[in-house]
């Protein structure tokens, strides 16, 4: 009998052992944003808000990941001016000037004709798990589900196209 219960305590301790744990998944996602932030990317858990999608009612809020990279300085009037705007992967309304399956979330109409062109040729060579980009005075963001950590390099590649167009 002591025998069962020493061997019930024992498989307790080790499943609580096990539960606490990280998974593969998890340690994959460490190694991915200490590379990021290596890279000079900041991390941040938040919502993205998609634009209303063709036949819903409401917008869809998805909880990602947002890599971002600081924009550095700018001037006053610069930042003032900003053209801030947001893309997303989907298939809605807002889409005037995009390339087919991105929308505006934010921002649509704001951006002359030829950032435009220059954000179609980006968002054409962003790789296919990107749900979403951001550009802000202070920031440019990608939104995305960290699948492929190769995707990296190149996601900050063409943030670093973004920025020297000043989009």
């Amino acid at each position: 009998m002591s025998f069962l219960i020493i061997v019930f305590v024992v498989l307790s301790l080790v499943g609580s052992v096990m539960w606490v744990m990280p998974t593969k998944r998890d340690k994959h996602l460490a190694r991915l944003r200490m590379q990021a932030i290596k890279l000079g990317f900041q991390v941040q858990l938040t919502k993205l808000i998609f634009p209303r999608e063709k036949g819903e009612m409401e917008p869809r809020q998805v909880s990602t990941v947002a890599y971002r990279l600081l924009r550095g300085k700018i001037t006053q009037d610069d930042h003032h001016n900003w053209q801030s705007w947001r893309v997303a992967k989907c298939e809605a309304n807002a889409s005037e000037g995009l390339i087919d399956g991105w929308a505006w979330a934010i921002g649509e109409r704001t951006l002359q004709s030829e950032k435009i062109e220059t954000l179609n040729a980006i968002l054409a060579e962003m790789p296919g798990d990107v749900i979403g980009v951001e550009s802000t005075p202070v920031h440019l963001s990608v939104f995305w589900s960290e699948l492929e950590a190769s995707d990296m390099q190149e996601i900050k590649q063409l943030l670093e196209q973004l920025k020297a167009n000043t989009i």
